[in-house]
Formats: C-alpha cells, sequence, structure tokens
C-alpha cells in the first residue's frame, strides 16, 4: 500500500483540509469512539490548544491519521507526544502505522525534539507489539484520576 501523509491542522489551531479533517471522523472514532458529537467543533478546540493532524491517505480514502502536538517538560524536554495514532481496520497491517510514525519522527527532527511519545491503553496488545518493533519502550506508567 502507498499512501501520502498530509496536514490536515498546524500549530496555532489553521484547519488547511477541512475535507480531510471531514473524511478522518469514521477513522478517528474507531478509536476513539466517544468523541464529542460535533467532530470539527471538538477538533478545533484541540487545534486551538496546540494539537495538529496528519492523515494518512489511499487514493480518495483516508487510511488513518495521527493527533499530535510538540510541548517541552521537565521529564523530556522538548518532544512530539501523539494523541491518537490510528489505521483504518480495513488497512491494518499494510504499512499505514509505520508511514504515520515515520512522518512523525521526521517532523520531530525537524523540529529540534528529542524524542517521539505516546501512550497506548492496556488492553491493546496489538499495537503495544508494533510499537515495540517500531523501537518504543516502556518508561513509565501513565496514571489518571477522574474527576
Amino acid at each position: 500500500m502507498s499512501v501520502r501523509i498530509v496536514v490536515v491542522a498546524q500549530r496555532g489551531g489553521s484547519v488547511g483540509e477541512p475535507r480531510l479533517l471531514e473524511l478522518a471522523e469514521p477513522v478517528h472514532r474507531q478509536l476513539r469512539p466517544r468523541l464529542d458529537a460535533q467532530y470539527a467543533e471538538n477538533m478545533q478546540r484541540v487545534f486551538a490548544a496546540g494539537g495538529e493532524m496528519c492523515v494518512a491517505v489511499d487514493g480518495e480514502r483516508i487510511a488513518g491519521l495521527a493527533v499530535f502536538r510538540v510541548y517541552e517538560n521537565t521529564f523530556l524536554g522538548q518532544h512530539l507526544y501523539v494523541d491518537d495514532l490510528v489505521t483504518d481496520e480495513v488497512s491494518r497491517s499494510r504499512g499505514v502505522g509505520k508511514a504515520l510514525l515515520d512522518f512523525l519522527a521526521g517532523l520531530a527532527r525537524q523540529r529540534g525534539c528529542k524524542a517521539v511519545t505516546l501512550d497506548s491503553g492496556t488492553q491493546r496488545e496489538r499495537a503495544h507489539a508494533f510499537y515495540f518493533r517500531e523501537g518504543f519502550s516502556i518508561r513509565a506508567f501513565h496514571f489518571v484520576k477522574p474527576l
């Protein structure tokens, strides 16, 4: 499978490809089914808060997507954090996730980041195997306290 990676939304909140954002929604909901019903408005808030988005396009369809942001903290310094990485279920195990991660790693290097980081639900064992193959390691636990 040959996909091209297209940036949908960049730093600062501008959506350069509104049609691709619309087409990405059903793929994004495969990972995040509880996203706000007003998807575009929800994503605009994410983008306004520093989030960005790219999609993997295969012909006229969205084969996968990544939502990410670059920020600095005391643990890693400046790094690219992947909020969401999802490949459409009909395109899995065909190189889409790798293409997205490779794109993100290149972008992170261009922006002077020291690492690419992400969280993954404990139940997502196939995703974990993929991340290990791509050179990721587990460095910490992520704790959440609902309010």
